[in-house]
């Protein structure tokens, strides 16, 4: 079985987007592409409309990814439980389409006896601690965020140390949207560590539009782009990807 990098889309939000194409289409978009879209929910002491719940949930299925939505205070461990389980479903995804190359278009991990599912899932729980890790944090900053972000912040930060205690490799990167001038602005570049949060969050400013398909476009881009700068320079690697993806 080939290794490469999983790479994830991880976006957090409150409510609706109310500007843009279709955001369930754009985390179809990323899933054709190799990227899983996960989305949290995030509440105050408020509850979330029903347009919003669809829309979140949506994105996800779209994205091939997890949805939860939750109050602020459990921030911290959805985010860490999301991105974990997340990465389990995209291992198991892998080891199923290779089950079927080797027992035929019909076989899956549960049509295994249960020893060598056992062994299966060894190596899936492996692969989560030693697999390269790319997370791109999409952070709805619009005015109804506003007093979420600290807690935001921290949850990001924690993210950071639990993954960093993995084996494998690990790369983070935060957008925000709306940005200043445009639908979405770069908060932080690739980096294995988030501590430099702590400095930034609280110069942000909250308003505005909440643009999540145009925020989903361009956080694709972004991940193309690292690619395409990584081919350039000669150090490219090969992704764990759907067999539609690129």
């Amino acid at each position: 079985m080939r290794t490469g990098t999983l790479r994830q889309i991880l976006l957090i939000t409150d409510g609706c987007s109310n500007h843009g194409e279709d955001p369930a289409a754009m985390a179809a978009l990323a899933r054709e592409q190799g990227i899983t879209v996960n989305v949290i929910g995030v509440l105050d002491q408020d509850t979330i409309d029903e347009n919003g719940r669809r829309e979140i949930e949506a994105i996800a299925a779209a994205g091939g990814g997890m949805s939860q939505i939750v109050y602020a205070k459990q921030l911290s461990q959805t985010v860490q439980m999301v991105t974990r389980q997340a990465m389990t479903q995209t291992l198991q995804g892998l080891v199923n389409r290779e089950l079927k190359q080797i027992l035929g278009s019909n076989a899956s991990l549960e049509d295994l006896p249960p020893d060598k599912r056992g062994q299966v899932m060894e190596v899936v729980d492996e692969l989560g601690e030693t697999v390269a890790l790319e997370v791109l944090i999409l952070i709805d900053t619009s005015g109804s965020m506003k007093t979420k972000l600290p807690t935001v912040k921290e949850a990001l930060v924690d993210l950071s140390l639990s993954l960093n205690a993995r084996m494998g490799a690990n790369r983070f990167s935060v957008l925000i949207f709306p940005g200043k001038r445009s639908h979405v602005e770069k908060l932080v570049d690739w980096t294995p560590r988030m501590e430099e949060l702590s400095a930034i969050f609280p110069k942000l400013a909250s308003g505005g539009l909440t643009p999540t398909g145009p925020a989903l476009r361009e956080a694709i881009a972004y991940f193309e782009r690292k690619r395409s700068l990584r081919s350039w320079i000669g150090h490219g690697d090969e992704p764990y990807v759907e067999e539609s993806s690129l």
